[in-house]
């Protein structure tokens, strides 16, 4: 065990090797978002060029949804470690596809393999953080991990920003960077040992008490907010760029931009999650992350300019990466440690199912009520989840200890 000052997550490789992993997320889906009206044009002879090409960014998530819960039990079964490097390999390969192929059809079934990649490698990552570690050990991790996300977000968005001027065809390259990390990940990561003691604070409480069988409630609940708070944000990668273009922007490095904000402001409000916790508990932080994210959506909806929309943007990402590292500490905690692979599997499904319900929301609604019309509502059902928060909050009720 090390204690609260001496642990540092990035002289621990393991630690390095799983954030490192994490930055992969995002990546699937996010890097393709400024090439989005590049490739609507490219199409444009596709009677479904409009739907197919805003589904390109939640398409891995059909695959994560399907795969994600048996890539849990495979993690608990078979083995955390083979998981992720086969997802990290798979992930290059299949998310790299898109440069050589000529046809809709082929580019979605290549995204769909991507998604399989993606759920092995995030049920993998976060169930070993589990494993790993506990208590504030476990926070950093958790809050990095977000951090991580959003890191590769902005760099494979600002990347295929510029990518998207040559050819939108060029941003499916960027998964290849998949590759650099898999020689840490082979060294670092070995599979823990059922009696290994994950790294934790000295002096804290550590159960040591049998794990009851099968996930409980807490796990679900929390599956279910994450799936409703991930298919508001999931409107920023699949409706902005043309909300952005809507205000007469189409230079891809400006709307690369644009999301790059909305990721690089969730990077560093996740750095501060294990600090912000012990303070105002994970009912606080969902009233301010919810609150930030409805304050975001009516930035949007009111923007004049594109300077405001980057404040919008900001105020997003901010607050979506202030309530996600609660919706993992809060399942890991739920589930017993032998349990935790299929844990880490309902919340990734959670994730995904969002982000592929998102589109499918949210266009009809841009259609009928316009982008103003549509993050209004967002903005609604973001600031009734922080009035219902601040209200458990105020009762001293956290959701946490009623798992």
């Amino acid at each position: 065990m090390s204690s609260s000052s001496s642990f540092s997550p990035f002289k621990d490789q393991r630690a390095v090797a799983l954030l490192l992993a994490a930055t992969l997320t995002t990546m699937a889906n996010a890097a393709i978002s400024p090439a989005l009206p590049g490739l609507e044009a490219r199409f444009a002879d596709h009677p479904q060029a409009a739907l197919l090409t805003r589904f390109l960014v939640p398409a891995p998530s059909v695959a994560v949804v399907l795969i994600a819960g048996w890539s849990g039990v495979l993690a608990d079964r078979v083995g955390k470690r083979i998981l992720l490097l086969g997802g990290v390999i798979l992930f290059a390969i299949a998310g790299s596809l898109g440069t050589v192929l000529d046809s809709l059809e082929a580019i979605l079934a290549s995204r769909l393999a991507l998604g399989v990649a993606v759920a092995l490698i995030m049920t993998a990552q976060t169930a070993l953080i589990g494993d790993y570690f506990q208590d504030e050990a476990r926070s950093r991790l958790l809050g990095l991990q977000i951090s991580a996300r959003n890191i590769g977000g902005l760099v494979s968005i600002t990347l295929a920003g510029f990518l998207a001027l040559l050819s939108p065809m060029h941003v499916f390259a960027i998964h290849g960077l998949a590759l650099l990390i898999l020689p840490l990940l082979w060294t670092a990561i070995r599979e823990p040992k059922p009696a290994e003691t994950p790294t934790a604070i000295p002096g804290a409480t550590v159960d040591t008490a049998p794990a009851p069988d099968g996930l409980g409630l807490g796990l679900w609940s929390m599956a279910a907010l994450q799936m409703l708070t991930v298919i508001c944000f999931f409107t920023m990668p699949t409706q902005v760029p043309f909300f952005v273009a809507s205000h007469g922007v189409t230079n891809t490095a400006v709307i690369g931009g644009v999301m790059g904000a909305l990721t690089l402001a969730g990077a560093l409000a996740a750095t501060r999650y294990a600090t912000l916790k012990p303070r105002y508990g994970h009912t606080g932080l969902f009233t301010i992350g919810f609150g930030l994210m409805g304050s975001g959506m009516l930035t949007l909806a009111l923007a004049p300019n594109l300077g405001v929309i980057f404040v919008g943007a900001t105020l997003v990402g901010l607050g979506f990466a202030t309530v996600s590292p609660n919706f993992n500490e809060i399942a890991l905690k739920s589930a017993p440690a032998n349990r935790r692979g299929r844990a880490a599997g309902v919340m990734t499904t959670s994730v995904f199912l969002g982000q592929i319900v998102s589109p499918l929301l949210t266009l009809p609604l841009v259609q009928a009520t316009g982008y103003r019309g549509t993050f209004i509502t967002l903005a609604t059902v973001l600031l009734i989840c922080a009035a219902v928060a601040l209200v458990r909050h105020s009762l001293r009720k956290p959701i946490a200890n009623r798992i």
